[in-house]
C-alpha cells in the first residue's frame, strides 16, 4: 500500500507548466507528437474482404442525417443520441483513409459540415436543453464530437474543424467552472463516462500547446483518485480485478456500478496519453496493469469480454451460458486499448490480444452480408441485432463496431524511428516513409490456415532499419525466419527480451525476401467439464447449417496427450463459413453400441462464420460438454 500510494504521489504532483507564466512555453513538458510515416497498408483475403463488406454494407448506409439531427433541436435531457455520429466519423474516417473511397469522403465531409453548423455561440455542441447539460449523457457525447471533428480536422487540415473542438471543450471547461461542477461525479459509473473525454482533451494540447487542456486533463486525472470516484489510478496500482472495483451495485444502470467495462477502458485510453505528453509513467502503468486484469480474468477464448456490458470475473465463468455477453463496444474498445499499449510498449503481447479478438469476436460481430453488426455475440446460441437506440435507427455497436475494422490497417504493420513492426501476418501491402526513404513491402500468407508467410522488401534505395517480426505466443518453439534464403538465429532471447518480437537489424535493398514458418497446431482448450477447438489465433464453433448431429450434445474431441488434435481446417469456398474443419469425436453418451462408439468427423467452422446467417432456426455452439467417463477419469475432477 505504501509503495501504490508513493507511486500515486507523483502521478498526481503539479507538473512544471502549473507554473508556467501565460504566453510562455519554456517550463511546458515535452509534447510527444507521433512521427507521421505515412503508412498505408491494404489487405486482402478473408479479413481483407470483411473490411470491405463492413465499409460498403454498414458505413457507407449510413443516414447521417439522421444522427446530425439532434443536434440542431437540442431536447434531450437523458440520452446518448449524441455518441453516434462521432462514433460513425471516426470509423468512416479510418475506412477511407484505408480505401480511398471518393463516395465514403464526400459522406464524410457532408457529416462534418453539418454538425459544425449545429456549433452555439457559447461552443456547445450537442442536443441537451441548457437545464441538463453536465447530467446524463451529455459530457460523454461531447467526448464523441471532439475526437470526430479532431480526426476530421487531422484528414483535411481546415482549422474550422479543429477551432470547433477547441470552442467545444473551451465551453464544457467554462460551465464546469461557473456551476462549480466535479465533472467526476456527474454521468454514470463513477464518472467514468464523464472523465473519458480525458482522450481529446489531450489530443487538444498536442496539437495546440495551450496550457488549459493540460491543466484540465491533470484535473481530470487528479479528480478520479478522490473519495467517491473511480479511483482508477491507485485501485490499478493496487491490483484490484477491474470486476471488483466497487460493490455489487443495487441500480445497474447507476452512478454506483464501478465495472462498465467500455468506459473504464476509455478512461485508461486518455490517461495513456496524459502519460505521453507529461512523461509521468504512473499514468501509463495503471493501464497497463489493468489491462494485466483484463486478461487474466476477463478475456474469453473469442477475445471479448463482459456481461450486460460490465466486467464479471467473466473468464472463468465463459462456459455458463449467459446473457448479454460480449458486447461489441466492449469489443472493440478493447481492441483499441490493446493498440495504444501496443503503441507505447512494442510489446508484442498486445498485438497477440489484437490478433485474438480480431478473427474471433470481431469478426464474429459482422452479419454476413455486412449490414448489421450484432450487439452481443455469445459463445453459443444465434447471431441477432441490437435494438435500436434513442428513438434512432441505430444502436452504439453499429456505429462503434467499424471503427475496430478501421483499426486492423493501422495496426498490422507500424513504423517507429528506424523500426518497422509486423504485428499481423496478413496477405497485404504496405507502404511507408523510413527516414525520408520510401519502402514498400508485400507480404503473401495463408496464415492462420497454415504457419507460412513470405515477406518482400523494396526501398527506393538501399536503407539500414530494424525489421521486427512478431513472434506469436502459440509458436515460440517452433518461429524460423530466413531473408534471401539465409536462416537467421532466433533465439527465446527475442520472445522475451526482444518483448516477443525477432528483430533484424541491416541493410535492405529492393527485392529482399523474408520467409517466416511456425507450426500451428490444432488445440483442445478445457474448462469446467467443456471442451473448446483452437487454432492459433481462431476459435471453432460447431453449427447447425452442417446437419452432422446436435451441436448441444456432449462428445469426447480425441487429442494427444499434449492436446493437440489431429484436424487442419481448409477454406471453404461456396460455403457458409470460412473455414471448415473436422474434428475428431466420440459423440454422446452410448458406449454400447459399436456405431455410436466410433470417433467420427465432425465439421467444426471458424467462429466468425458461425450463425453468421442471423438465422433464429439455426444454432452455433463453442463450448462442447465433454461426456465423462468414470472408469477412466476421477468424478471428483468435475
Amino acid at each position: 500500500m505504501k509503495k501504490t500510494l508513493a507511486l500515486l504521489s507523483i502521478a498526481l504532483l503539479p507538473l512544471a507548466s502549473s507554473a508556467a507564466v501565460p504566453g510562455d512555453n519554456s517550463s511546458m513538458p515535452h509534447v510527444s507528437v507521433p512521427v507521421d510515416s505515412g503508412v498505408k497498408t491494404r489487405i486482402g483475403g478473408f479479413v481483407g474482404e470483411r473490411i470491405d463488406v463492413c465499409m460498403d454494407g454498414r458505413v457507407l448506409t449510413q443516414d447521417c442525417e439522421e444522427i446530425v439531427d439532434p443536434f440542431r433541436h437540442k431536447e434531450d435531457t437523458k440520452s446518448w443520441q449524441t455518441e453516434f455520429v462521432g462514433k460513425w466519423l471516426l470509423g468512416a474516417i479510418d475506412l477511407y483513409e484505408y480505401s480511398g473511397d471518393p463516395a465514403l469522403l464526400a459522406k464524410i465531409s457532408h457529416a462534418a459540415e453539418e454538425l459544425v453548423k449545429t456549433q452555439m455561440e457559447d461552443g456547445y455542441i450537442g442536443n441537451y436543453t441548457p437545464e441538463a447539460r453536465l447530467t446524463n449523457w451529455d459530457i460523454w457525447g461531447r467526448k464523441y464530437t471532439a475526437l470526430s471533428l479532431l480526426k476530421y480536422y487531422d484528414l483535411c487540415g481546415d482549422r474550422r474543424f479543429l477551432d470547433a473542438a477547441s470552442k467545444s471543450v473551451d465551453c464544457l471547461i467554462g460551465e464546469l467552472d461557473r456551476s462549480d461542477v466535479d465533472i467526476t461525479m456527474t454521468g454514470n459509473y463513477f464518472g467514468m463516462a464523464s472523465c473519458s473525454v480525458l482522450e481529446p482533451v489531450v489530443w487538444l494540447y498536442r496539437e495546440t500547446g495551450s496550457k488549459k487542456y493540460l491543466d484540465f486533463a491533470l484535473a481530470i486525472a487528479e479528480g478520479i483518485e478522490q473519495e467517491g470516484s473511480s479511483r482508477l489510478i491507485s485501485k490499478a496500482l493496487e491490483d484490484v480485478p477491474v470486476s471488483r472495483r466497487s460493490d455489487f451495485p443495487s441500480k445497474w444502470w447507476s452512478f454506483e456500478n464501478g465495472m462498465k467495462a467500455y468506459e473504464m477502458m476509455s478512461c485508461y485510453e486518455g490517461l495513456v496519453e496524459l502519460g505521453s505528453v507529461t512523461g509521468n509513467p504512473v499514468y501509463l502503468q495503471a493501464a497497463q496493469k489493468t489491462a494485466a486484469s483484463i486478461i487474466r480474468d476477463e478475456i474469453n477464448i473469442a477475445g471479448s469480454g463482459a456481461a450486460f456490458e460490465c466486467w464479471y470475473m467473466g473468464k472463468e465463468r465463459q462456459t455458463i451460458p449467459t446473457y448479454h455477453m460480449m458486447e461489441t463496444c466492449v469489443t472493440f474498445t478493447w481492441m483499441q486499448f490493446c493498440a495504444r499499449l501496443l503503441d507505447k510498449t512494442h510489446d508484442a503481447a498486445y498485438a497477440g490480444q489484437f490478433e485474438k479478438t480480431m478473427y474471433n469476436a470481431l469478426m464474429a460481430s459482422l452479419k454476413g452480408d455486412g449490414s448489421q453488426i450484432s450487439k452481443y455475440s455469445p459463445l453459443e446460441g444465434h447471431r441477432f441485432a441490437g435494438e435500436e437506440q434513442c428513438g434512432l435507427h441505430i444502436n452504439c455497436c453499429n456505429a462503434n463496431g467499424p471503427r475496430g475494422f478501421g483499426l486492423i490497417p493501422k495496426v498490422a504493420t507500424t513504423v517507429d524511428a528506424d523500426s518497422v513492426f509486423i504485428n499481423l501476418y496478413l496477405p497485404s501491402e504496405t507502404s511507408f516513409n523510413l527516414g525520408g526513404i520510401p519502402v514498400s513491402m508485400n507480404m503473401s500468407t495463408n496464415y492462420p490456415v497454415d504457419g507460412y508467410a513470405a515477406l518482400t522488401i523494396s526501398p527506393k534505395k538501399p536503407s539500414v532499419f530494424t525489421l521486427a517480426l512478431r513472434i506469436p505466443s502459440f509458436a515460440s518453439d517452433s518461429f524460423s525466419v530466413s531473408v534471401n534464403g539465409e536462416p537467421v538465429a532466433c533465439t527465446c532471447e527475442d520472445s522475451c527480451s526482444g518483448k516477443g518480437y525477432l528483430r533484424i537489424s541491416r541493410k535492405w535493398k529492393a527485392g529482399d525476401v523474408v520467409e517466416v514458418s511456425m507450426r500451428i497446431d490444432t488445440r483442445l482448450e478445457t474448462l469446467n467439464g467443456m471442451q473448446a477447438v483452437v487454432r492459433g489465433p481462431i476459435v471453432f464453433a460447431r453449427d447447425s447449417r452442417f446437419s452432422d448431429g446436435y451441436v448441444d450434445e456432449s462428445a469426447v474431441i480425441q487429442a494427444d496427450a499434449q492436446g493437440i488434435i489431429d484436424a487442419r481446417p481448409v477454406e471453404a469456398t461456396g460455403s457458409f463459413c470460412w473455414l471448415d474443419l473436422q474434428v475428431p469425436m466420440v459423440v454422446g453418451a452410448n458406449l454400447e453400441d459399436p456405431a455410436d462408439s466410433a470417433v467420427r468427423l465432425i465439421h467444426f467452422c471458424d467462429f466468425a462464420s458461425a450463425g453468421n446467417d442471423w438465422d433464429k432456426t439455426g444454432r452455433y455452439r463453442v463450448w462442447i460438454p465433454k461426456t465423462l467417463h468414470v472408469m477412466s477419469e476421477p468424478y471428483h475432477k468435475y
